[in-house]
Protein backbone atom coordinates (compact mmCIF):
# COMPACT_ATOMS: atom_id res chain seq x y z
CA UNK A 1 0.00 0.00 0.00
CA UNK A 2 1.44 3.22 -0.93
CA UNK A 3 1.51 6.33 1.08
CA UNK A 4 0.02 9.93 -0.35
CA UNK A 5 1.84 12.73 1.51
CA UNK A 6 1.94 15.32 -1.53
CA UNK A 7 -1.36 17.04 -1.12
CA UNK A 8 0.04 20.46 -1.22
CA UNK A 9 0.58 19.55 -5.02
CA UNK A 10 -2.39 17.64 -5.63
CA UNK A 11 -5.07 16.33 -3.07
CA UNK A 12 -6.84 12.81 -3.78
CA UNK A 13 -10.31 13.04 -5.31
CA UNK A 14 -13.07 13.05 -2.33
CA UNK A 15 -15.71 10.14 -2.33
CA UNK A 16 -18.47 12.92 -3.03
CA UNK A 17 -16.62 14.25 -5.74
CA UNK A 18 -16.15 10.90 -7.68
CA UNK A 19 -20.11 10.24 -6.73
CA UNK A 20 -21.05 13.21 -8.37
CA UNK A 21 -19.04 12.94 -11.51
CA UNK A 22 -20.48 9.41 -11.96
CA UNK A 23 -24.32 10.79 -12.07
CA UNK A 24 -23.02 13.35 -13.91
CA UNK A 25 -21.64 11.46 -17.04
CA UNK A 26 -24.64 9.70 -17.42
CA UNK A 27 -26.31 13.33 -18.24
CA UNK A 28 -27.33 14.31 -21.76
CA UNK A 29 -24.59 16.74 -22.98
CA UNK A 30 -25.85 20.18 -23.98
CA UNK A 31 -24.36 23.64 -24.29
CA UNK A 32 -25.13 25.77 -20.77
CA UNK A 33 -25.54 28.71 -23.39
CA UNK A 34 -28.38 27.28 -24.89
CA UNK A 35 -32.45 27.30 -23.67
CA UNK A 36 -33.71 23.98 -24.06
CA UNK A 37 -33.95 21.31 -21.14
CA UNK A 38 -30.28 19.38 -21.61
CA UNK A 39 -28.29 23.10 -21.38
CA UNK A 40 -30.78 24.02 -18.85
CA UNK A 41 -29.60 21.21 -16.73
CA UNK A 42 -25.84 21.56 -16.83
CA UNK A 43 -25.83 25.15 -16.66
CA UNK A 44 -27.80 25.09 -12.90
CA UNK A 45 -24.74 22.66 -12.14
CA UNK A 46 -22.22 25.33 -12.92
CA UNK A 47 -24.53 28.09 -11.05
CA UNK A 48 -24.77 25.28 -7.62
CA UNK A 49 -21.04 24.61 -8.30
CA UNK A 50 -20.32 28.61 -8.12
CA UNK A 51 -22.71 29.30 -5.12
CA UNK A 52 -20.67 26.33 -3.22
CA UNK A 53 -17.39 28.23 -3.40
CA UNK A 54 -18.66 31.43 -3.36
CA UNK A 55 -20.75 30.71 0.30
CA UNK A 56 -16.90 28.79 1.15
CA UNK A 57 -14.76 32.32 0.35
CA UNK A 58 -17.90 34.33 1.79
CA UNK A 59 -17.83 36.10 -1.56
CA UNK A 60 -20.65 36.63 -4.26
CA UNK A 61 -21.61 33.86 -6.64
CA UNK A 62 -21.05 36.98 -9.31
CA UNK A 63 -17.05 36.79 -8.10
CA UNK A 64 -16.21 33.83 -8.79
CA UNK A 65 -14.93 33.24 -12.58
CA UNK A 66 -14.05 29.83 -13.51
CA UNK A 67 -10.76 29.45 -15.24
CA UNK A 68 -8.18 25.69 -16.68
CA UNK A 69 -5.74 26.16 -13.89
CA UNK A 70 -4.05 28.12 -10.99
CA UNK A 71 -1.55 29.20 -14.30
CA UNK A 72 -4.36 30.22 -16.08
CA UNK A 73 -6.05 32.20 -13.30
CA UNK A 74 -3.05 34.42 -12.23
CA UNK A 75 -2.17 35.26 -16.03
CA UNK A 76 -5.72 36.68 -16.15
CA UNK A 77 -5.01 38.85 -13.08
CA UNK A 78 -1.50 39.82 -14.59
CA UNK A 79 -3.71 40.61 -18.12
CA UNK A 80 -6.37 42.64 -16.42
CA UNK A 81 -3.88 45.01 -14.49
CA UNK A 82 -0.28 44.86 -15.90
CA UNK A 83 0.69 47.36 -18.54
CA UNK A 84 3.82 47.37 -19.17
CA UNK A 85 4.61 49.24 -15.64
CA UNK A 86 5.81 47.95 -12.61
CA UNK A 87 5.33 44.52 -10.43
CA UNK A 88 6.06 43.82 -7.08
CA UNK A 89 6.10 40.80 -5.65
CA UNK A 90 7.95 38.37 -3.02
CA UNK A 91 10.48 36.34 -4.75
CA UNK A 92 8.71 33.53 -3.57
CA UNK A 93 5.76 33.25 -5.16
CA UNK A 94 4.97 30.25 -7.21
CA UNK A 95 6.55 30.18 -10.92
CA UNK A 96 3.66 31.52 -12.73
CA UNK A 97 3.44 34.54 -11.05
CA UNK A 98 7.19 35.23 -11.17
CA UNK A 99 7.04 34.65 -14.96
CA UNK A 100 4.11 36.69 -15.69
CA UNK A 101 5.92 40.10 -13.56
CA UNK A 102 8.83 39.09 -15.68
CA UNK A 103 7.28 38.86 -19.10
CA UNK A 104 4.41 41.38 -18.45
CA UNK A 105 6.24 44.79 -16.57
CA UNK A 106 8.60 45.99 -15.01
CA UNK A 107 9.12 43.46 -11.96
CA UNK A 108 11.38 44.29 -8.76
CA UNK A 109 11.20 41.42 -6.03
CA UNK A 110 10.36 41.90 -2.34
CA UNK A 111 12.64 41.07 0.04
CA UNK A 112 11.56 38.46 2.68
CA UNK A 113 13.18 37.33 5.43
CA UNK A 114 14.68 33.28 6.34
CA UNK A 115 11.07 32.17 7.31
CA UNK A 116 9.51 34.08 4.05
CA UNK A 117 7.35 36.54 5.82
CA UNK A 118 7.04 40.12 3.53
CA UNK A 119 9.46 42.98 4.28
CA UNK A 120 7.07 45.52 4.76
CA UNK A 121 8.91 48.37 4.80
CA UNK A 122 10.83 47.52 1.61
CA UNK A 123 7.22 47.15 -0.09
CA UNK A 124 6.07 50.55 1.39
CA UNK A 125 9.51 51.89 0.23
CA UNK A 126 8.84 50.81 -3.62
CA UNK A 127 5.31 51.85 -3.63
CA UNK A 128 6.08 55.41 -2.47
CA UNK A 129 8.61 55.59 -5.48
CA UNK A 130 5.91 55.87 -8.33
CA UNK A 131 2.88 54.26 -9.71
CA UNK A 132 3.04 50.14 -9.66
CA UNK A 133 0.65 48.40 -11.55
CA UNK A 134 -0.12 45.54 -9.35
CA UNK A 135 0.96 44.11 -6.27
CA UNK A 136 1.01 39.83 -5.83
CA UNK A 137 1.26 37.85 -2.80
CA UNK A 138 0.56 34.89 -1.47
CA UNK A 139 -1.94 34.05 1.80
CA UNK A 140 0.42 31.11 2.52
CA UNK A 141 3.64 29.39 0.85
CA UNK A 142 3.09 26.35 -1.34
CA UNK A 143 6.83 24.87 -0.14
CA UNK A 144 7.15 26.13 3.06
CA UNK A 145 3.14 26.58 4.66
CA UNK A 146 4.31 30.02 5.97
CA UNK A 147 0.97 32.22 6.44
CA UNK A 148 2.20 35.21 4.93
CA UNK A 149 1.22 38.84 6.17
CA UNK A 150 -1.27 39.50 3.10
CA UNK A 151 -3.67 41.95 5.61
CA UNK A 152 -0.65 44.11 5.49
CA UNK A 153 0.62 44.04 1.95
CA UNK A 154 -3.53 44.92 1.03
CA UNK A 155 -3.54 47.64 3.43
CA UNK A 156 0.20 49.38 2.32
CA UNK A 157 -1.10 48.87 -1.52
CA UNK A 158 -4.12 49.82 -1.56
CA UNK A 159 -2.73 53.21 0.96
CA UNK A 160 -0.61 53.53 -2.78
CA UNK A 161 -3.91 53.49 -5.09
CA UNK A 162 -2.38 49.60 -5.93
CA UNK A 163 -4.65 46.69 -7.55
CA UNK A 164 -3.77 43.35 -5.32
CA UNK A 165 -3.90 39.70 -6.64
CA UNK A 166 -3.68 36.98 -3.75
CA UNK A 167 -3.10 33.45 -4.08
CA UNK A 168 -5.11 31.57 -2.08
CA UNK A 169 -4.66 28.42 -3.87
CA UNK A 170 -2.53 26.61 -1.22
CA UNK A 171 -4.59 28.71 1.62
CA UNK A 172 -7.72 27.74 0.79
CA UNK A 173 -10.10 25.53 3.07
CA UNK A 174 -6.83 24.64 4.93
CA UNK A 175 -6.74 27.99 7.05
CA UNK A 176 -9.62 30.41 8.89
CA UNK A 177 -10.15 32.56 5.61
CA UNK A 178 -12.89 35.48 4.62
CA UNK A 179 -12.02 36.29 0.98
CA UNK A 180 -15.12 38.38 0.50
CA UNK A 181 -13.69 40.10 3.44
CA UNK A 182 -10.66 40.93 1.88
CA UNK A 183 -9.87 44.01 -0.41
CA UNK A 184 -8.28 42.47 -2.91
CA UNK A 185 -8.99 42.85 -6.91
CA UNK A 186 -8.24 39.47 -7.68
CA UNK A 187 -7.76 35.82 -5.49
CA UNK A 188 -6.43 32.70 -6.94
CA UNK A 189 -8.06 29.77 -6.12
CA UNK A 190 -8.18 26.17 -7.38
CA UNK A 191 -9.67 22.75 -7.31
CA UNK A 192 -7.27 20.04 -6.95
CA UNK A 193 -5.91 21.12 -3.33
CA UNK A 194 -9.31 20.83 -2.15
CA UNK A 195 -9.84 17.71 -3.24
CA UNK A 196 -11.88 18.25 -6.46
CA UNK A 197 -10.52 16.99 -10.30
CA UNK A 198 -6.88 18.53 -11.62
CA UNK A 199 -7.25 21.24 -14.53
CA UNK A 200 -10.11 23.66 -12.92
CA UNK A 201 -9.85 26.56 -10.77
CA UNK A 202 -10.69 30.33 -10.62
CA UNK A 203 -10.62 33.58 -9.69
CA UNK A 204 -12.65 35.52 -7.54
CA UNK A 205 -13.08 39.45 -8.87
CA UNK A 206 -13.60 42.22 -6.54
CA UNK A 207 -16.91 43.12 -6.17
CA UNK A 208 -17.55 46.04 -9.14
CA UNK A 209 -14.22 45.16 -10.93
CA UNK A 210 -14.59 44.83 -14.51
CA UNK A 211 -12.16 41.65 -15.74
CA UNK A 212 -11.57 41.73 -19.29
CA UNK A 213 -10.91 38.18 -20.69
CA UNK A 214 -7.73 36.67 -21.45
CA UNK A 215 -9.07 33.93 -23.55
CA UNK A 216 -11.26 35.44 -26.57
CA UNK A 217 -14.21 33.80 -28.32
CA UNK A 218 -17.59 33.49 -26.18
CA UNK A 219 -19.49 35.27 -23.84
CA UNK A 220 -19.01 32.39 -21.36
CA UNK A 221 -18.35 33.60 -16.90
CA UNK A 222 -20.14 36.67 -18.33
CA UNK A 223 -17.67 37.64 -21.08
CA UNK A 224 -15.11 37.43 -18.36
CA UNK A 225 -13.42 33.69 -19.76
CA UNK A 226 -14.12 32.51 -23.25
CA UNK A 227 -14.67 28.91 -24.24
CA UNK A 228 -17.10 26.14 -23.40
CA UNK A 229 -16.95 25.62 -19.51
CA UNK A 230 -15.29 22.20 -18.52
CA UNK A 231 -18.44 20.58 -16.94
CA UNK A 232 -16.81 17.93 -15.02
CA UNK A 233 -13.94 20.35 -13.46
CA UNK A 234 -16.32 22.81 -11.93
CA UNK A 235 -18.90 20.41 -10.67
CA UNK A 236 -15.77 18.79 -9.07
CA UNK A 237 -14.42 21.76 -7.72
CA UNK A 238 -18.05 22.67 -6.01
CA UNK A 239 -18.48 19.50 -4.72
CA UNK A 240 -14.98 19.69 -2.56
CA UNK A 241 -16.26 22.91 -2.08
CA UNK A 242 -19.43 21.94 -0.71
CA UNK A 243 -18.01 19.61 1.62
CA UNK A 244 -15.80 21.96 3.52
CA UNK A 245 -18.81 24.01 4.08
CA UNK A 246 -19.48 21.52 7.22
CA UNK A 247 -17.43 23.74 9.40
CA UNK A 248 -17.42 20.64 12.04
CA UNK A 249 -15.69 18.96 9.17
CA UNK A 250 -12.96 20.77 8.29
CA UNK A 251 -12.23 21.52 11.12
CA UNK A 252 -11.53 18.34 12.42
CA UNK A 253 -9.66 17.65 9.31
CA UNK A 254 -7.22 20.60 10.16
CA UNK A 255 -6.51 19.37 13.63
CA UNK A 256 -5.96 15.93 12.48
CA UNK A 257 -3.35 17.27 9.92
CA UNK A 258 -1.83 19.19 12.29
CA UNK A 259 -1.21 16.10 14.48
CA UNK A 260 0.07 14.09 11.81
CA UNK A 261 2.45 16.86 10.64
CA UNK A 262 3.35 17.10 13.77
CA UNK A 263 4.57 13.31 13.98
CA UNK A 264 6.01 13.64 10.47
CA UNK A 265 8.14 16.54 11.81
CA UNK A 266 9.28 14.61 14.77
CA UNK A 267 10.41 11.69 12.21
CA UNK A 268 12.17 14.14 10.45
CA UNK A 269 14.05 16.16 12.80
CA UNK A 270 14.89 13.18 14.18
CA UNK A 271 17.44 12.49 11.66
CA UNK A 272 20.84 14.27 12.08
CA UNK A 273 21.35 16.76 9.76
CA UNK A 274 17.63 17.41 9.01
CA UNK A 275 16.47 20.91 9.76
CA UNK A 276 12.61 22.17 9.14
CA UNK A 277 12.21 25.38 7.07
CA UNK A 278 9.82 28.16 7.31
CA UNK A 279 7.67 29.89 10.19
CA UNK A 280 8.52 27.95 13.34
CA UNK A 281 5.58 28.95 15.07
CA UNK A 282 3.25 26.13 14.43
CA UNK A 283 0.39 29.46 14.28
CA UNK A 284 2.22 30.94 11.65
CA UNK A 285 2.29 28.40 9.23
CA UNK A 286 -0.75 26.11 7.85
CA UNK A 287 -1.42 23.35 9.24
CA UNK A 288 -1.16 20.64 6.34
CA UNK A 289 2.66 21.16 5.38
CA UNK A 290 5.95 21.25 5.92
CA UNK A 291 8.93 21.66 4.64
CA UNK A 292 12.87 20.39 5.46
CA UNK A 293 16.28 21.01 4.67
CA UNK A 294 18.69 17.61 4.34
CA UNK A 295 22.14 18.21 4.91
CA UNK A 296 24.31 16.05 2.73
CA UNK A 297 21.86 14.60 0.04
CA UNK A 298 20.25 16.54 -3.27
CA UNK A 299 16.17 16.12 -3.05
CA UNK A 300 16.11 13.93 -6.24
CA UNK A 301 17.30 10.75 -4.27
CA UNK A 302 15.67 11.66 -1.91
CA UNK A 303 12.24 11.56 -3.29
CA UNK A 304 13.62 8.16 -5.30
CA UNK A 305 14.63 6.53 -2.30
CA UNK A 306 11.31 7.29 -0.54
CA UNK A 307 8.93 6.78 -3.76
CA UNK A 308 10.71 3.23 -3.55
CA UNK A 309 9.46 2.37 -0.28
CA UNK A 310 5.89 3.29 -1.19
CA UNK A 311 6.26 6.97 -0.07
CA UNK A 312 5.23 9.83 -2.57
CA UNK A 313 6.66 13.54 -1.42
CA UNK A 314 8.22 16.32 -3.63
CA UNK A 315 10.57 18.86 -2.78
CA UNK A 316 11.06 22.14 -2.79
CA UNK A 317 12.65 21.85 -6.10
CA UNK A 318 11.04 22.72 -9.04
CA UNK A 319 11.27 19.25 -10.60
CA UNK A 320 9.42 17.46 -13.67
CA UNK A 321 10.43 13.72 -14.66
CA UNK A 322 13.26 15.45 -16.60
CA UNK A 323 15.08 17.58 -14.25
CA UNK A 324 15.48 18.98 -10.94
CA UNK A 325 15.99 22.63 -10.06
CA UNK A 326 17.25 24.57 -7.26
CA UNK A 327 13.84 26.01 -5.22
CA UNK A 328 13.52 29.83 -6.19
CA UNK A 329 11.44 30.27 -2.86
CA UNK A 330 14.43 28.85 -0.76
CA UNK A 331 17.12 30.88 -2.66
CA UNK A 332 14.85 33.83 -2.04
CA UNK A 333 14.65 33.49 2.02
CA UNK A 334 18.26 32.55 1.77
CA UNK A 335 17.55 28.95 2.53
CA UNK A 336 19.91 25.94 0.89
CA UNK A 337 17.54 25.81 -2.35
CA UNK A 338 18.88 22.24 -3.82
CA UNK A 339 18.29 19.87 -0.36
CA UNK A 340 15.00 20.03 0.35
CA UNK A 341 11.85 17.82 0.90
CA UNK A 342 8.09 18.75 1.23
CA UNK A 343 5.62 16.86 3.17
CA UNK A 344 2.09 18.09 2.86
CA UNK A 345 -1.47 16.10 4.45
CA UNK A 346 -5.01 15.77 4.11
CA UNK A 347 -8.15 14.59 3.74
CA UNK A 348 -7.16 11.10 2.96
CA UNK A 349 -3.72 10.52 5.02
CA UNK A 350 -3.64 7.48 7.33
CA UNK A 351 -1.93 6.47 10.23
CA UNK A 352 -0.28 4.25 8.18
CA UNK A 353 0.92 7.02 5.35
CA UNK A 354 2.22 8.68 8.64
CA UNK A 355 3.98 5.59 10.18
CA UNK A 356 5.55 4.49 6.98
CA UNK A 357 7.24 7.80 6.67
CA UNK A 358 8.49 7.59 10.44
CA UNK A 359 9.82 3.85 9.59
CA UNK A 360 11.72 4.73 6.11
CA UNK A 361 12.54 8.18 6.33
CA UNK A 362 15.93 8.09 8.49
CA UNK A 363 17.32 4.77 6.95
CA UNK A 364 16.67 6.30 2.96
CA UNK A 365 18.63 9.07 4.16
CA UNK A 366 21.15 6.97 5.87
CA UNK A 367 21.33 5.02 2.97
CA UNK A 368 21.75 7.77 0.30
CA UNK A 369 24.72 9.62 2.75
CA UNK A 370 26.34 6.05 2.85
CA UNK A 371 26.63 6.11 -0.78
CA UNK A 372 27.66 9.77 -1.19
CA UNK A 373 30.31 8.83 1.47
CA UNK A 374 31.85 6.02 -1.11
CA UNK A 375 31.37 7.05 -4.13
CA UNK A 376 33.07 10.77 -2.63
Amino acid sequence: MRSYLDHASVSPLRPEVIATLKDVLELSQGDPGRPYDEAVVIRQLIEDSRNEIAILAGCTARQVVFTSSISESVTTAFHAFVHGGRVLAPGTERSSVLENAAESGIFTPLDVDTRGHVDLTHLESLLSEGPVDLVACQIANHETGTLLDYESVLEISKRHHTPVHLDAAIAFGRCDLDIGALDADAVTISSELLGGPMGTAALIVQKGRVLPPLLLGGSQERARRGGLENILGIVGIGVAASVLNDDALRLRELVTARAQIETLEGAALGVEGVIAVGDPDPAGRLATLRCFSIKGVDAEPVLMGLNRKSISVHSGSACSTEAFEPSTVLAAMGQEADRSLRVSVGWSTTDHDIQSFEENFGDVITTLRALNASSG
